[in-house]
């Protein structure tokens, strides 16, 4: 096992070396100056030059390369334009609430995406069957823009349910224990015996988690339902069913356990993408995660928060996969050899 996750640790060093010089030479291909683009059109070319400079715009591009990944070895990616503060530093304190809302939203697809599936291979070509395969297109088909404003259009502005955006109530202060909002309103539960920092991030979370969830919980709900109906088909299942086992643990303790395998690495995947892609969610919802700020940043044109936030969320999403081979491997010792 350890020979393997040494290989694994291996195969992904190419792979973030390739991602970062990817994220270099992106800008490249941006149309414009991007001295010019932020100081504006007015900007004076004394101005745009002294940019330049300062950011080592004015050299060759292999020398610019060396400096940069030099620079992403330290995992420094410069100060952003607009704050004057380390993209690093910026990109971190966003991190956690990225975080939370991807996995409090894989948590929900999991969840219900494998009780659909479950129910749709047991009850296969019922009208349950029919309704979940059906849910499931409706959810990989349905935009997740259009879907947050919808649900921040019924249940924050129609029936005043749930907050149009944010973490938790501006009224409540809370200083972070973890940056995890709702563990450090249940921390605060055990410490002060107060309820209402962890409902209001709990309050506040629902709904954007919800609107990430919908794409996810339609793919893993049709893999479980695809797997569940391979597994169903197996000798070893007939076998349980001819020795009188309930069906409930036929089901459960039988054949799940052995379809899991595709779903935990379809959960894993989707995990990452919730991670890469929550920025339009946390644009939406106006929740205070990379995304968002990523999105800022492409409107104010900070060039190396761009490009240090793209760099993070891909190595993040690289890692996460590792994590996805690692554990596929420890369930299934086949994968090892």
């Amino acid at each position: 096992m350890g020979r393997y996750i040494f290989k694994r640790f291996l195969l992904i060093i190419p792979t973030i070396l390739g991602v970062m010089t990817l994220v270099f030479f992106l800008r490249f291909l941006a149309p414009g100056d991007p001295a010019r683009l932020m100081l504006g059109q007015t900007a004076t070319p004394d101005a745009v030059k002294t940019l330049r400079a300062d950011w080592g715009l004015d050299k060759p591009w292999y020398t610019q390369y060396v400096v940069y990944m030099g620079k992403v070895l330290r995992l420094d990616f410069g100060k952003s334009y607009k704050t004057g503060d380390a993209v690093i530093k910026e990109i971190l304190a966003r991190f956690p609430a990225t975080i939370e809302l991807s996995l409090f939203s894989i948590i929900i697809s999991a969840f219900f995406g494998i009780l659909a599936g479950i129910i749709s291979a047991t009850k296969q070509n019922s009208l349950a069957d029919y309704a979940s395969m059906v849910g499931s297109l409706v959810g990989v088909s349905m935009p997740i823009f259009w879907l947050g404003l919808i649900l921040i259009i019924v249940f924050s502005v129609g029936l005043n349910l749930f907050p149009t955006g944010g973490r938790i109530n501006v009224r409540l202060f809370m200083t972070p224990i973890t940056g995890f909002y709702l563990l450090d309103g249940f921390l605060n539960i055990f410490i002060k015996g107060d309820f209402k920092y962890f409902f209001s991030a709990l309050h506040h979370i629902l709904l954007p988690a919800i609107a990430l969830a919908t794409v996810p919980l339609a793919v893993i709900a049709r893999v479980t339902r695809s797997a569940m109906l391979e597994i169903m088909k197996q000798d070893y299942i007939r076998t349980a069913r001819a020795k009188g086992i309930p069906e409930h643990d036929v089901v459960w303790k039988h054949a799940l356990k052995n379809a899991l395998l595709p779903v935990i690495t379809i959960i894993g995947i989707e995990f990452g993408y919730n991670l890469a892609g929550a920025v339009l969610t946390e644009t939406i919802f106006a929740w205070p995660g990379i995304g968002n700020w990523l999105y800022m940043a492409v409107l104010s044109r900070d060039y190396l928060a761009v490009q240090g936030g793209v760099a993070f969320v891909s190595v993040s999403f690289i890692l996460i996969n590792l994590i996805v081979d690692i554990l596929y491997a420890y369930i299934n010792p086949k994968i090892r050899y």
